[in-house]
């Protein structure tokens, strides 16, 4: 069976609801997902690593904070040394997604910073799969309307609740993770 651990931080809840989408398209392929949220502190249970190391795909979760991933993320990023030194990661595949209040944010800074992590720990780097919702028709519920590529990227107003989001970045995040799925099930053979 294939598996994904889904390694996130959300500071407010948006992100852990884009998570959970995620989460329900990666399993809608019949993988095995699992969640592992980064608290406030920047740590993971102690169980988690073995999880992730266990994993065939890896897909990173964070805010964009001040252009770049949250500072608990990074914690995350930098206890990653131990298993990046044993190469444990290696071969796996990855991938990534940022939610912000703005439509740009600086956002693509995250992926980028999800993307070297990834290449350090000498992981294989997927990106969304979709073409972007880029015509004059499109609107905000429409797949991939802020038109990421190397990862997963949506918006949450900075005053709206997470009931609030938006219906389409979240019907991406879904389609994001089915691709992931399948991305890794096809590596996997």
């Amino acid at each position: 069976m294939t598996t994904i651990a889904i390694v996130f931080h959300s500071g407010y809840g948006h992100t852990k609801k884009v998570a959970e989408h995620v989460e329900t398209g990666a399993a809608s392929t019949g993988a095995k997902v699992e969640l592992i949220a980064i608290d406030a502190e920047g740590n993971l249970p102690d169980s988690a690593w073995e999880t992730i190391k266990a994993a065939d795909g890896i897909i990173f979760g964070s805010p964009t904070y001040m252009g770049g991933p949250s500072w608990q993320f990074k914690k995350f990023a930098d206890a990653s040394s131990k298993p990046w030194y044993s190469g444990e990661w290696k071969g796996k595949v990855a991938a990534g997604f940022s939610n912000s209040a703005s439509l740009n944010g600086d956002k693509f800074s995250t992926i980028q910073y999800f993307i070297t992590l990834a290449m350090q720990h000498k992981l294989l780097w997927t990106g969304t799969g979709m073409m972007p919702a880029s015509a004059k028709a499109n609107t905000r519920d429409d797949l991939n309307r802020l038109g990421g590529f190397s990862g997963l990227l949506t918006a949450s107003p900075g005053d709206g609740s997470i009931e609030e989001m938006i219906p389409g970045d979240l019907k991406t995040a879904e389609a994001f993770g089915k691709n992931v799925a399948e991305v890794v099930k096809s590596v996997k053979g």
